[in-house]
């Protein structure tokens, strides 16, 4: 198995040192030690972090994808079955954040439109605050369709 230095990661990654510090320390990487006491990741290690980076341009959170990647070998490579789940339940996760996103647009779209900018006060979406009885928060992009 390849062994690699924290600055070779980071160079291959395209991100800082402090970044793969930062990852280790969340659970997301792991490395060993050699004999001088200095950090040593596997060759796998790079594919981790270009998922970190891809899931994060996603919307994935950080905590998100170590609950993924808790499932995964921490000093290996995948195996291809696991990656399968591993994208599976990703591709579940991004198209309900796609379906609210689109709901988010259309929302805004009208609510933009009509020129009240209240969502308190507004008579298409919440006349007398009749909203408040679902709950906290925007309830409208919550709701499942």
């Amino acid at each position: 198995m390849t062994h690699l230095s924290v600055g070779k990661v980071a160079q291959r990654c395209g991100v800082n040192v402090s970044t793969l510090h930062f990852y280790e320390k969340k659970g997301l990487i792991f490395s060993s030690r050699n004999a001088g006491n200095q950090r040593r990741y596997a060759s796998s290690t790079i594919r981790r972090v270009s998922l970190i980076k891809a899931a994060q341009q996603l919307g994935i959170s950080l905590e998100e994808i170590r609950q993924v990647f808790d499932q995964l070998p921490k000093f290996a490579a995948p195996s291809q079955h696991q990656w399968q789940l591993m994208a599976s339940n990703w591709q579940r996760q991004l198209e309900v954040r796609i379906s609210q996103l689109q709901t988010l647009k259309t929302s805004l779209t009208g609510c933009i439109g009509c020129g009240c900018l209240s969502m308190q006060s507004c008579p298409l979406y919440n006349a007398k605050d009749k909203l408040a009885a679902e709950g906290p928060g925007p309830v409208l992009l919550q709701r499942k369709y």
